[in-house]
């Protein structure tokens, strides 16, 4: 069994194609979109289209990003900013409408969950707060935190595979590898997906 992790698609499907058709899948493939689905580029539905229609012929984790996190919360005014001002009007063009983002994946929006984790990996969108245990975490770190986390050892035996914060090439060290590289944000940026062996290998592929 494979893990395959994908975060922070920000709108853009073709990079998404891109990816999906790079990878020959297997049956027990386990993909693990790491949020960050929405906002920015310029098809958010289609993008939550493709990956529930991944869903049908491989399991899915779907895990919550920040912009999924602001735009389940836009009720609060600092979260409606945020949904303003970093990439939600993008989103509301793709569904031709605000209140069309809830009938159309409401149901899927509002059952993203926080992480995933397993015997060797921990898959969070930000990362943790190295401070707390998992069971104690606050859920806004786990959708924001950057450098606390990143640039701090955390305890958790798993390696954490994470997003949200952006880099050049895929961030690796010891105990964890971040794979957003700003797609979405950046025109000429690349999304990428890891590829999680069962033997410890991994594989990187870009779009």
């Amino acid at each position: 069994m494979r893990y395959i992790a994908i975060t922070d698609i920000h709108g853009e499907l073709k990079k998404l194609d891109s990816v999906l058709s790079q990878i020959d899948t297997r049956p027990d493939d386990v993909f693990v979109f790491m949020g960050d689905y929405i906002d920015r580029g310029p098809d958010s539905r289609g993008v939550v289209d493709r990956i529930i229609a991944l869903g049908e012929t491989n399991k899915c984790i779907y895990l919550i990003g920040s912009h999924e996190y602001a735009l389940l919360h836009t009720n609060d005014e600092y979260y409606q900013f945020l949904f303003d001002n970093y990439g939600g009007p993008a989103t509301v063009r793709s569904y031709g409408s605000f209140e069309n983002i809830f009938k159309v994946h409401g149901d899927f929006y509002r059952n993203l969950k926080f992480y995933y984790l397993t015997d060797k990996y921990l898959f969070v969108h930000a990362g943790i707060n190295p401070d707390y245990p998992l069971e104690e975490q606050d859920e806004v770190d786990l959708v924001y935190i950057r450098g606390k986390f990143i640039y701090s050892k955390h305890k958790l035996p798993q390696k954490i595979i994470f997003g949200h914060t952006e880099f050049d090439e895929p961030y690796i060290d010891e105990g964890k590898i971040c794979i957003d590289l700003g797609c979405g944000k950046y025109p000429d940026a690349h999304l990428c997906a890891l590829i999680l062996n069962e033997d410890g290998t991994r594989e990187f592929v870009y779009s």
